[in-house]
């Protein structure tokens, strides 16, 4: 067998060391992707994503219209808007019909329909998942909302549990000083 010489021997080498950092990545990348935890995160998100766009059709479908029939609300929610600066076509006395008019126009619009919209979902995405949580809580006996008290001592925010044992063990000699639920 022919012998190397150094420059392919040093070739060879970090051929070699490329592979064995590769395979480590791999192998990094796999433990973390394919853990039991991360593959519960990641169907928690897309649940979360199909829940959302369910919540978001119900406040833009179902709630909405129905709030655009108060009296001095004469559109849909999400039409309205408030010119805060005129487009070049804007006509005196007739003003934008639509909040996609007034921007194609060029003015400068505050579509604050649009963001109470949002406002509401977010609303109803937020008291979606409480009852969610607490219903779970209700019927598995483990709780997801964790009851938080304030901390006689430092003013923060501790788990209930963990306040009731560290006044009595501790009656704050610890709180700030390293201890991990507390300062």
């Amino acid at each position: 067998m022919p012998r190397l010489d150094n420059a392919e021997e040093a070739l060879l080498d970090a051929g070699h060391s490329a592979q064995k950092t590769a395979k480590g990545v791999w192998d990094g990348f796999s433990d973390f992707a394919l853990r039991d935890n991360v593959l519960e995160v990641a169907v928690g998100l897309i649940l979360a994503a199909a829940f959302t766009t369910v919540v978001t059709s119900f406040v833009s479908d179902i709630l909405l219209p129905p709030i655009s029939l108060i009296p001095f609300i004469n559109r849909n929610l999400d039409e309205k808007f408030a010119v805060l600066r005129r487009g070049p076509h804007y006509i005196r006395g007739h003003g934008y019909n639509t909040l996609k008019q007034a921007i194609d126009d060029g003015a400068v619009v505050m579509a604050y329909g649009a963001f109470l919209g949002h406002v509401l979902n977010f609303a109803g995405v937020g008291v979606s998942l409480y009852v969610v949580a607490s219903a779970y809580g209700w019927a598995s006996r483990d709780p997801i909302i964790k009851r938080q008290v304030k901390c006689k001592y430092c003013r923060k925010w501790i788990s209930e549990k963990v306040s009731v044992v560290f006044l009595y063990w501790f009656d704050g000699e610890g709180c700030g000083k390293g201890a991990d639920w507390c300062g």
